[in-house]
């Protein structure tokens, strides 16, 4: 009867079913509670609050802490055979995290203790509670986020309301007083605009950042950068499966065709490949950005690392944003910079070739040292792969290597006496180098894009439609894109039945969705680029068209009109970005009902073409 008794667990108290109904309802008061405690930490950050504001804001925390940590304590009693073995670890570490929390708070230190003091005031201040707290809040709306995807909701419908929500969210603290100076009251439809460039990674801006925000303000566009790049349900699967514990199989399909997983097995370090290529790149990038511009523009120390993180958020997602004014244009870094666009340069090219493409360098790397150590300690033959570059990154790597010679060679070629001509012959090179990735989607500028000749301007234009690469932070119709159609074109042009890359015939569904991807860029941009034609008659039509494909291929590049538009071109503008960055096809497939293909298949019959 003991031995009995001794193997019944808590978890094994409640039947099946009333553990699904509890962890049901559970499940839900946590997500809406979650959305209650965000948005308690955005009003006490975004507001100056009186003592009585200040007291119920407080206890929304306290309340917050103490549901958590009973939620936390229920989870480890009835649950604990439901947390996967891959989230043991962070499950501890969420305790581990409580519990530093409370301790300095019922436990109070004795005169022999004062060597932890430091600690107990770490964990004591009110800056970490709050992001222990906004912590536990992203994970429970994350869990919530992939219980709706398990219900098998459509994926692109997701992908494009997940989008809206952070965009519109992100406009909300924008227009948080403490996100402006002081004496700026910026409108909503600037608000709007702004989080839309910032979450669609696109670098359009409609005020000047350095004038019109404070550091709170600035540190939000980083943040609304970052997401966009990463892509949001990149982040909140990550925080649901690695924290959480699991997904249901429907979400594990949507989400490994997201993030370009080849199996189901490797989606966790899919995941975690991809958060840890983007910090890693980000940190080393700020802290050479740092070392380029240290003691060579008037700031302080804690003014230099910001601006070293924030250019290296937005150059890797290829955003475009800088906090200076007149972009990366300005005065303070065109004199004796040159280190700093190689750098910039360097992280817009490793942000738009895509994280499979970045997997794929890693494996490489770890081929080669993992053959060198075996045979350095004699452990074992060296492993052999023929093919250790996989179609893809032999076309983006080729094709983004031909687009930037080209356009270095030809940006050179139309300004080294025109736009380029107070420069050294060395900072020309550099500057037709930076100008060349740069309308790969990244949208900085180094010069005044006006001053560029007209045939600068057609081939800057078409560098911008082009982009990067696939599952990459780059707009654009893709590098990938542009390969097939190549391929197709020159295999029509010789007669081939086949369409073939790299000694691989490409399948039909590729170069179908390759003319689609194609054909519905020039509609949009036309259909686009006639409605700010009626919307602003007395702008340059030059300047609106490359308005109008700098916005729809996510660059953030222009030609000095974006503050001139109105409310409604920027209205126009801002559905321009959003589709753009979501994708044409991912829109539409949103909300056109899909149907069943047919069991038999039609009379086959020619139409002339040509």
């Amino acid at each position: 009867m003991f031995e009995l008794m001794r193997k019944i667990t808590l978890s094994e108290i409640l039947t099946p079913s009333v553990r699904s109904r509890i962890s049901f309802w559970m499940q839900l008061a946590m997500f809406f509670f979650s959305v209650v405690t965000v948005g308690a930490i955005v009003v006490d950050y975004g507001f100056v609050l009186d003592e009585r504001e200040m007291f119920v804001i407080s206890k929304i925390y306290q309340y917050a802490w103490w549901i958590y940590l009973v939620a936390y304590l229920f989870k480890i009693l009835f649950f604990w055979r439901s947390i996967m073995r891959k989230t043991i670890f962070m499950t501890a570490m969420m305790g581990v995290l409580l519990l530093l929390t409370a301790l300095p708070q019922f436990v109070t230190l004795s005169e022999g203790w004062h060597w932890l003091s430091g600690v107990w005031n770490l964990f004591s201040s009110k800056f970490v509670f709050l992001a222990i707290l906004a912590l536990f809040a992203i994970l429970n709306v994350s869990q919530g986020i992939v219980n709706f995807i398990n219900k098998k909701t459509n994926p692109a419908l997701l992908m494009a309301a997940c989008f809206a929500v952070v965009i519109l969210f992100g406009a909300l603290l924008l227009l948080l007083p403490r996100s402006t100076l002081e004496h700026i009251r910026l409108p909503v439809v600037d608000a709007l605009f702004i989080s839309t460039s910032a979450v669609c990674v696109t670098g359009l801006s409609t005020v000047d950042i350095a004038q019109t925000f404070s550091l709170e303000g600035q540190m939000v566009i980083a943040l609304l950068i970052q997401i966009g790049g990463l892509g949001v349900m990149t982040i909140t699967s990550f925080f649901a499966v690695f924290f959480m514990g699991g997904t249901g199989l429907y979400n594990q399909f949507a989400l490994r065709d997201m993030v370009g997983s080849e199996t189901f097995s490797s989606l966790m370090s899919t995941l975690l490949y991809i958060l840890g290529f983007t910090f890693v790149i980000e940190l080393i990038g700020a802290f050479f950005i740092w070392l380029s511009i240290h003691s060579t523009m008037g700031m302080s120390f804690e003014e230099e690392i910001f601006f070293a993180i924030f250019h290296s958020v937005s150059a890797f997602c290829n955003a475009g944003f800088s906090t200076l004014s007149g972009n990366l244009g300005n005065d303070a870094l065109m004199g004796n910079n040159s280190g700093f666009y190689l750098i910039i340069t360097i992280l817009i090219f490793l942000g738009s070739i895509g994280f499979p493409i970045l997997m794929n360098f890693w494996r490489l790397v770890e081929y080669y040292i993992g053959n060198a150590l075996r045979r350095l300690f004699h452990r074992g033959k060296p492993k052999r792969y023929i093919h250790i570059f996989n179609i893809n990154t032999k076309i983006v790597l080729r094709t983004t290597l031909v687009l930037i010679v080209a356009g270095t060679f030809l940006i050179a070629l139309f300004e080294w006496n025109g736009a380029f001509a107070e420069l050294s012959s060395k900072e020309k090179i550099i500057h037709s180098l930076f100008n060349a990735v740069a309308p790969r989607t990244a949208g900085f500028n180094s010069v005044d894009l006006a001053q560029f000749s007209i045939l600068t301007t057609i081939v800057y234009i078409f560098l911008m439609w082009v982009g990067g690469a696939l599952q990459s932070t780059a707009g654009g119709i893709k590098v990938n894109t542009l390969a097939v159609a190549l391929a197709n074109f020159i295999s029509v042009v010789k007669g081939r039945h086949a369409v073939s890359l790299f000694g691989r015939e490409l399948s039909s569904d590729s170069v179908r969705r390759a003319s689609a991807v194609i054909f519905g860029s020039i509609l949009t941009i036309v259909f686009f680029f006639f409605i700010l034609i009626l919307m602003e008659p007395t702008l340059s039509v030059r300047g609106l068209f490359f308005e109008t494909v700098s916005a729809f291929s996510t660059v953030g590049s222009s030609l000095n009109i974006t503050p001139m538009l109105g409310a409604d071109s920027k209205v126009a503008v801002v559905a321009l970005m959003f589709v753009g960055r979501v994708g044409l096809i991912t829109v539409l497939m949103s909300v056109v009902r899909h149907g069943e293909n047919p069991k038999y298949r039609l009379p086959q019959d020619n139409v002339i073409i040509n």
